[in-house]
């Protein structure tokens, strides 16, 4: 599964990747799993650019070492379990959005 987070200043983000054992995604589809790591405030988003340099990723995780759970009303929940071949989480806001939500 391809799990892409551009919260990096999330503890759990290495290299754009997810590393949390869980993932939560909330009525709001905001990744409520989120922790704020301040040790990684300076880091900068380089996906901005990635037509002009390719940013440097963490290999992807296998499905089967994640359970993401998702709350919400969306196309690819499963009785609370997110069936999508990836996700990618945004950071447009405060939190971390599920940017691969597609409402029902």
């Amino acid at each position: 599964m391809d799990i892409r987070c551009r919260k990096i200043s999330c503890k759990f983000n290495d290299r754009f990747t997810c590393k949390a054992k869980n993932i939560e995604i909330d009525k709001k589809v905001i990744c409520s799993t989120f922790e704020n790591d301040d040790t990684k405030k300076n880091l900068q988003d380089v996906t901005k650019n990635f037509f002009e340099q390719k940013p440097d990723f963490a290999p992807q995780r296998d499905s089967k070492t994640i359970d993401i759970n998702c709350n919400t009303s969306c196309l690819f929940n499963r009785n609370g379990k997110c069936v999508a071949n990836g996700i990618t989480l945004n950071a447009i806001k405060e939190k971390p959005y599920c940017v691969s939500f597609l409402k029902k």
